[in-house]
């Protein structure tokens, strides 16, 4: 295992984290800060308890996750796209470094910073709502897992695009829908029966349910079923990623 490359493709891609601090990190604090504003200590002040919790506080892994998984996705796509687009990625694919070592630089990096953005949203929502954490061990194992298993789909996804548009479309046209109706604002039991049926064939909604149940004790889903789900998608990303390499598809074209 050649560590020096791997710590060089981190490095690199965390430095550029840095030097976009307002668009990386400050923006979606602030987005997110807003949600808590006004669903949280607005709204939620008026709202009755979900599942015997506060309604500003039975959003706040909903509000985390949603930005986990769209901000992973959005991390891992540009940091392999733009190699591919100025043409760099072949000075890498030509390096004496392995594909595990290039996804472990890349989706290390994106996994890490999405895991950071996290914990400083988790640290925000404390300024607006109360709330409580039951398991914190299980809150961060459902926090790394989520924000690695969508840097790896985004690092397909960068992979795949061949352009910025395409780079973009699916974290605004999937990810994102399917995060708001994953129930990040709402528990399955305030559906009808039909549409908690329909719910369960969403990915997203073992996720968030898994992740609010570190916190809070209750979910809507099994806590197993959550963890498998994460894992499952996290082994068919790393399968889809092996094929990638393997075939060379859209990267030595």
């Amino acid at each position: 295992m050649n560590f020096y490359a791997i710590r060089a493709l981190y490095q690199f891609e965390m430095a550029r984290t840095w030097r976009t601090l307002m668009q990386s990190v400050a923006s979606p604090v602030i987005s997110t800060s807003l949600y808590f504003v006004v669903f949280g200590a607005a709204i939620g002040a008026r709202m009755v308890q979900v599942d015997g919790v506060r309604y500003g506080a039975f959003i706040v892994p909903g509000l985390i996750m949603m930005s986990l998984m769209t901000q992973s996705v959005a991390n891992a796509s540009f940091g392999i796209y733009m190699p591919k687009f100025s043409g760099t990625i072949y000075e890498i694919l030509s390096a004496p470094i392995s594909a595990v070592e290039i996804v472990l630089g890349y989706v290390g990096a994106a996994a890490s910073k999405s895991v950071i953005l996290g914990l400083l949203i988790l640290a925000t929502a404390r300024l607006f709502v109360e709330f409580e954490i039951v398991h914190p061990v299980w809150m961060l194992v459902f926090l790394v897992l989520t924000a690695v298993a969508f840097s790896l789909l985004g690092f397909i996804i960068g992979i795949w695009a061949d352009g910025f548009e395409k780079v973009q479309i699916v974290p605004m046209l999937v990810i994102t829908p399917l995060s708001f109706l994953g129930g990040s604002f709402y528990s399955l039991s305030m559906l009808p029966p039909l549409w908690q049926k329909v719910a369960l064939f969403n990915p997203v909604v073992y996720l968030i349910s898994g992740f609010r149940w570190s916190f809070y004790g209750v979910s809507d889903v099994s806590v197993a079923l959550s963890a498998g789900m994460a894992l499952g998608l996290l082994a068919v990303c790393m399968l889809a990623i092996w094929w990638i390499f393997k075939t060379g598809y859209r990267l030595r074209a």
